[in-house]
C-alpha cells in the first residue's frame, strides 16, 4: 500500500519530473530542511488543518502556490499518493541583487543582468541562462508571478550555466528596474520601434530586457526601460525566438565591453 512519499524520479527520459516532492509529510521535511521549493501545488479549494500550514511555511520561504485539480496532481508526481500536495524543488536556489552586484564588483566590471520578463517556456530561459554565462552577463532577474522559475527543465537547458549564473526572483519587476535604475543601471529592452540594436554604448552598468514568447514586454515594463532597441527583420514573421535576440543584443555587449572594432 503507498504512504506518503517523496519523489525524486531518476529517469532521465522525463525531466519534467525531476525535483517533484509528493505528499505532505514529505513537503513538510523538505522545508523544514531548508530546500529550496519554487512551486506548491495545492488541491483546489483546500487550505485548511495541514495543508494551510504546508502552503503558508512555502509562502514565507518564497514559493509560488497554485491551485490544481487532484488529476493535474496526478499527473505532476507519476501518480504518487500525493495527498493534495505537490511540490517542486528548484532546481539552484535564487540569489539577490546584491550578490549579482557583488559578482560584478568583484570581476571589476560595470554591473551587466538580463531581465527576462514573463517568460513561460523553460527552454528559453534556459537558453538566457547559456547566453548570459557565454556573454558575461552577471545575473539573470524573473518575476516571481506568471513566469517559470528555475526548475529541472531550465538547468538541463542551460547546459550547466546554472551553476554559474545568479538568477534573481522577485515580486515585483517594475519596482525591481527603477532600483536598477537607482544602482546606476541603464535599461534596453528589446522590443519593435526602437533603435538599432548596435547604435548604442552598452560599456557603462546595464540590464537587457527581454519579453515574453508571445507577448514580448509588458506595457508597464517597457516605460521604465531608457532605450528600446530592435533587429532587423528581414522575412515574413516579426519577431525571433526571445533567447535568440537575447543572445544578439548580448554578444553585442560583449563586442564592446573586450574592445573588438568591427570591419
Amino acid at each position: 500500500m503507498k504512504t506518503d512519499a517523496k519523489l525524486e524520479i531518476d529517469n532521465k527520459n522525463d525531466s519534467k519530473k525531476e525535483g517533484i516532492i509528493a505528499g505532505r509529510n514529505a513537503v513538510k521535511e523538505a522545508l523544514n530542511s531548508g530546500r529550496e521549493i519554487d512551486t506548491l501545488f495545492v488541491v483546489r479549494g483546500e487550505h485548511s488543518g495541514s495543508l494551510g500550514a504546508l502552503i503558508a511555511e512555502a509562502k514565507k520561504r518564497g514559493a509560488v502556490i497554485k491551485e490544481a485539480d487532484p488529476k493535474k496532481l496526478s499527473f505532476l508526481c507519476g501518480g504518487c499518493a500525493h495527498q493534495g500536495v505537490v511540490a517542486v524543488a528548484a532546481a539552484k536556489a535564487y540569489a539577490t541583487l546584491d550578490d549579482v552586484f557583488a559578482l560584478a564588483k568583484s570581476r571589476n566590471e560595470p554591473p551587466f543582468l538580463i531581465v527576462a520578463d514573463e517568460l513561460e517556456d523553460p527552454h528559453n530561459l534556459g537558453a538566457i541562462l547559456r547566453v548570459a554565462e557565454c556573454a558575461g552577463a552577471h545575473g539573470v532577474i524573473i518575476p516571481k508571478r506568471r513566469s517559470v522559475g528555475l526548475s529541472y527543465a531550465v538547468g538541463k537547458s542551460s547546459a550547466g550555466a546554472i551553476e554559474y549564473v545568479p538568477v534573481v526572483r522577485v515580486n515585483n519587476l517594475s519596482a525591481t528596474l527603477e532600483e536598477l535604475k537607482s544602482r546606476g543601471c541603464w535599461l534596453y529592452g528589446a522590443d519593435m520601434d526602437g533603435e538599432s540594436w548596435c547604435t548604442l554604448d552598452y560599456r557603462g552598468p546595464c540590464a537587457v530586457v527581454i519579453g515574453s514568447e508571445g507577448f514580448g514586454i509588458g506595457r508597464l515594463v517597457r516605460e521604465k526601460c531608457d532605450f528600446i532597441v530592435s533587429l532587423p527583420m528581414k522575412g515574413k514573421i516579426n519577431s525571433l525566438n526571445a533567447s535568440v535576440a537575447c543572445g544578439i543584443i548580448c554578444y553585442e555587449i560583449a563586442r564592446q565591453r573586450s574592445g573588438l572594432k568591427s570591419k
